[in-house]
Order: C-alpha cells, then structure tokens, then sequence
C-alpha cells in the first residue's frame, strides 16, 4: 500500500473496479495529481515568504500573516487531490474550503498591492493561478454533490435518530 492508497479505515472502497460517477479514471488522476503538484510547488514560495524577504513584506506579522494563506492553501490543494484521488466524497468538502481560500488570497492580493509592478503581479497571479484553481475546486464542489432525490435522509431534522 502506498501513500496514495486510501486507508481501509477510511471506508472507502478501494481496488481498480471501483467507479467514481463523477469522473472518469483519466481526469481523476490528471485532477488529483494537479492539485497535489499545485500545492507542493507552494512550499519554495512559503520558505521565500517565511524567510521575511524585506522587499517583499512589510513586517514579521505580515509576513506571518501570507505564509499562514498560502500554508493552508497548499493543505488545501493537496488534500483536496488525495481525496479526488482516493475517489472519496469529502473531496467536496476540502475542494470548496480551497476555493475559498484561493478567492481570499487573489482578492487580499490585488487590494493589498501597491500599484504598478506589484499590483500587475497580483493580477497576473489571481488571473493565471489563484481563480482557474479556484474555478476547478468550485467545479470538483459542485459535481461532487448529491443529485436532487439520490440523497437519503436518515431521519430526524438533523438527519440522526
């Protein structure tokens, strides 16, 4: 078993028979390696920021402040790849906290920039990476949930009995 394997704890099926109807064996392993690609490739980035590069923050807290985004970020998108991966439902789960971590870091990015070189920079990174991920995690969000009568209800106003 591999780390990429789902545990057998999780109850999640596992072995190649296993058909998830939201999506097709290719464009789940293209997803969800994508995703865990795109949060890896974070981690250089938070070293630069958590290194306090002085042109590139203000302050210490500040600093602080984008290495705790861009950290949940990269927890975002790699757990939401795992799950696509391991064909588990919660993927919704972890794909729309994402979405909105990323909607988040483009907004506070092009509000926070200066203007000139920094504000096309923010622009250029909400435009190229922060809303196509941002998109995708929505998309994995949507199609993820129960069609309208397939949901069961388990009884009970809160769905337990």
């Amino acid at each position: 078993m591999t780390v990429l394997d789902p545990s057998p704890r999780a109850g999640v099926p596992t072995g190649a028979s296993v058909r998830d109807p939201v999506m097709d064996e290719r464009t789940r392993s293209r997803i969800g390696y994508g995703l865990i690609v795109c949060g890896l490739a974070l981690v250089p980035w938070l070293i630069v920021l958590a290194t306090g590069v002085p042109a590139l923050v203000d302050s210490a807290r500040e600093s602080l402040t984008w290495v705790g985004l861009d950290g949940l970020e990269a927890v975002g998108l790699v757990t939401t790849g795992l799950l696509v991966l391991w064909r588990d439902p919660r993927r919704t789960l972890a794909a729309s906290a994402t979405a909105a971590l990323l909607l988040a870091d483009a907004w506070f990015d092009t509000t926070t920039a200066s203007s000139g070189a920094d504000l096309i920079s923010a622009l250029a990174m909400a435009a190229v990476a922060e809303l196509p991920l941002a998109v995708l995690c929505v998309t994995l969000t949507i199609r993820g949930l129960p069609r309208a009568g397939t949901a069961r209800p388990r009884g009970g106003p809160l769905g337990s009995r």
